[in-house]
């Protein structure tokens, strides 16, 4: 990990991976200018999760890629996407919005193997069943043939997985151990979601409660 220039910071309510694509609103004075800095310098910023009370020290940056619209206000709704993971090391609050010192991490060099691309491939379906997509709606929303590092960011990234569950897999340098653990996670959410719905219909005198059983067990 290598200490670099100062970036700044955007403490928000979502965790952003990279390769995934934010849109934001931007409302606030301290980030109009931010976002105007970034524009005119093409510079990114990092994107860091905060829950209401306390931030996380991991993050990932975010480049604007679009400038959806321009209010005469300076109000600005655009579309950003997620680029390279860091660590703050030190905090700068000299300007109005929030600045930090950070150190850039990536994942550790693993081999592509059979079992890699087979879990990717499995996790873009589970994903696609868990949103409600097709695969069109997928290739049109996140763009063609990825890596598997990009992949296991993509999966990670899922509607289905929670802010804390997202910063975990941020936060793991394993591609392999991001794909494993977050198409398990995701398998699990579609069984649970399945017997939901077993359950919605046996309440509903649809149904047969011993199949639910046995599924249960």
């Amino acid at each position: 990990m290598s200490v670099t220039n100062k970036i700044s910071l955007f403490p928000l309510g979502v965790v952003l991976l990279p390769e995934v694509l934010l849109p934001l609103h931007i409302f606030e004075e301290r980030y109009k200018t931010m976002i105007g800095e970034c524009l005119d310098q093409d510079q990114e910023f990092g994107v860091i999760y905060y829950n209401g009370t306390e931030m996380e020290s991991k993050g990932c940056t975010a480049r604007v890629v679009r400038v959806i619209k321009q209010y005469p206000d300076g109000r600005m709704d655009i579309l950003t996407k997620g680029e390279r993971r860091f660590m703050i090391e030190d905090l700068h609050e000299d300007k109005p919005y929030l600045e930090g010192s950070v150190g850039f991490f990536d994942d550790v060099e693993e081999l592509p193997t059979q079992s890699a691309e087979a879990l990717a491939t499995e996790g873009f379906d589970l994903m696609m069943q868990i949103e409600g997509i097709d695969g069109e709606e997928f290739a049109i929303e996140h763009g063609g043939p990825t890596g598997l590092k990009e992949a296991s960011y993509l999966i990670a990234s899922s509607e289905g997985f929670t802010h804390q569950e997202k910063q975990e897999f941020l936060e793991m340098t394993s591609t392999q151990d991001r794909l494993d653990k977050a198409v398990r996670s995701l398998g699990k959410i579609l069984e649970r979601s399945g017997l939901t719905q077993d359950i919605k219909k046996i309440v509903g005198g649809n149904g047969d409660a011993h199949k639910l059983v046995k599924r249960l067990k």
